[in-house]
């Protein structure tokens, strides 16, 4: 693939065939991840790779906390309740998605599978806790660079033929990531991303999100509107 192939071409997979990823196709994969920007080239992420019995215990954990009304502990800030454009957004891509998978509104026992599947992490084989260096925590950079990382993690998997899917509710409950995956205290839990072989009959995976055109996200200061006026300071010159 290209880069503008595996770009556009890259969405959110939440559904995954059982069969495992081989290390050394997970080790490429985080190469080429690693080659993000960071400030200064500090690096500061750090990644753990889980899978197996560790991965299934934090599932199990995860999922009984929830049932039982535990309160999330996350240990990077959220953004609370969205509002306004960023809320209609939320609310466009969760009705794609429940269109997909055929959830209504009221259905009130698919829309609770649902939320359990994202803290199975959507039941993908693999699971990639990214943290930070603690002494970090107090500045908001090292978090940036974590997002620079992660959209190479994405992309470098899917142009590896894996999907991805980037996940805070895998760590919606850090102490139970932290216990199982061995992290260590000077660490902070930023986010966790699963990634597999998407299952191609899963519906939600042919769920594209929509994006914003260019004249919506980008202002454009001190360039000339039209060729004719790019044009002109250089006719007035000659």
């Amino acid at each position: 693939m290209n880069y503008d192939d595996v770009v556009n071409g890259r969405r959110s997979i939440r559904g995954f065939r059982p069969e495992p990823v081989p290390r050394s196709v997970i080790e490429e994969i985080i190469a080429l991840a690693s080659r993000a920007p960071s400030s200064m080239n500090t690096q500061p992420w750090h990644l753990h790779v889980l899978t197996g019995e560790p991965l299934d215990r934090i599932r199990a954990d995860n999922t009984e906390r929830n049932l039982a009304g535990v309160p999330p502990s996350r240990e990077s800030r959220g953004t609370g309740q969205y509002e306004g454009d960023h809320r209609q957004r939320q609310i466009e891509i969760a009705v794609q998605l429940f269109q997909a998978m055929g959830i209504e509104r009221h259905d009130q026992e698919k829309r609770q599978d649902w939320v359990l599947r994202g803290f199975r992490q959507f039941d993908a084989p693999v699971s990639i806790v990214v943290t930070y260096d603690r002494a970090l925590a107090d500045g908001d950079i090292a978090q940036f660079d974590c997002g620079a990382l992660v959209n190479g993690l994405v992309n470098a998997a899917w142009s590896r033929g894996l999907g991805c899917v980037i996940n805070s509710q895998g760590i919606m409950h850090s102490p139970v990531v932290r216990a199982h995956a061995g992290i260590p205290d000077d660490q902070v839990i930023m986010i966790c991303v699963a990634m597999g072989y998407p299952d191609d009959r899963f519906p939600a995976n042919a769920v594209v999100s929509k994006r914003r055109p260019v004249h919506e996200v980008a202002r454009f200061v001190g360039f000339a509107d039209t060729e004719a006026e790019a044009l002109a300071p250089a006719v007035a010159r000659s």
